[in-house]
């Protein structure tokens, strides 16, 4: 089974809109190009598809997407709104991998750039986790590890511990990918069954400058999208970069 995460799109209405270091909707079409290239199983969005909040950001996307050769998903960030997302396509909340399964994570707190989970979600992640144990990814916008970034860290996942009690008793979860950090990244999260993995993504669009205490574009970087290949209980991931 082969996945292909890309994210953070942040589209306008306008087609020919601006990003500060680049043109959102042409990135998207050249790195959606070179996804088609990889032959992916299922491509997943992790959130921020639009920028402006607006209808027809959301149906440039899915024009985009929907050349891809495979199913692909999209799940919600905190500049999106989910209800025009739902109008143009559903949004999942449990992908089917084959042995492996795939759950996404609502971290969207309305009005605020910050995740957050809460008491409700995070037991709804708790009985979905009981359904299955098969090994598992969960997918969320906001990262739930501190990425070393002051500004990102503090917009990141607010209740990220509780997260990781949560998740202490399922062992199937192997993976956790989120998007929001806009470059790549993979940490760990140490718990007493082992290591569970986090990896983040480049953005289709503008890149954020890695350790950066304020907000900074990296503009030596250049848009990208992660891969994932899974076979058995095992899997392997990369990043690939694309030329403009």
């Amino acid at each position: 089974m082969r996945l292909a995460q890309l994210t953070d799109c942040h589209l306008h209405a306008d087609p020919a809109a601006r990003s500060r270091a680049g043109f959102p909707l042409r990135q998207l079409e050249a790195v959606v190009a070179a996804v088609s290239a990889e032959r992916p199983d299922v491509v997943l969005v992790s959130g921020d598809i639009s920028q402006d909040e607006t209808a027809a950001s959301y149906q440039h996307a899915h024009r985009v997407l929907s050349t891809l050769e495979c199913p692909w998903f999209w799940l919600g960030g905190n500049h999106d709104q989910q209800e025009l997302m739902r109008d143009v396509k559903v949004i999942h909340d449990d992908i089917d991998l084959g042995a492996w399964r795939l759950l996404i994570v609502d971290t969207c707190v309305k009005g605020h750039a910050h995740g957050e989970l809460g008491e409700e979600r995070l037991g709804q992640l708790v009985e979905r986790l009981a359904e299955d144990d098969r090994p598992t990814l969960l997918a969320m916008h906001h990262p739930p590890l501190a990425v070393g970034s002051a500004w990102l860290d503090e917009i990141g996942l607010k209740d990220r511990d509780a997260l990781w009690q949560v998740l202490a008793p399922f062992p199937q979860v192997k993976a956790i990918l989120c998007g929001h950090i806009h470059q790549a990244f993979a940490g760990r999260q140490r718990l007493e069954h082992g290591d569970v993995m986090v990896y983040g993504c480049p953005s289709t669009t503008d890149q954020f400058l890695a350790g950066s205490d304020g907000f900074a574009i990296d503009e030596a970087s250049r848009p990208g999208f992660r891969m994932f290949d899974l076979q058995g209980e095992e899997w392997l991931t990369w990043v690939e970069r694309i030329d403009l």
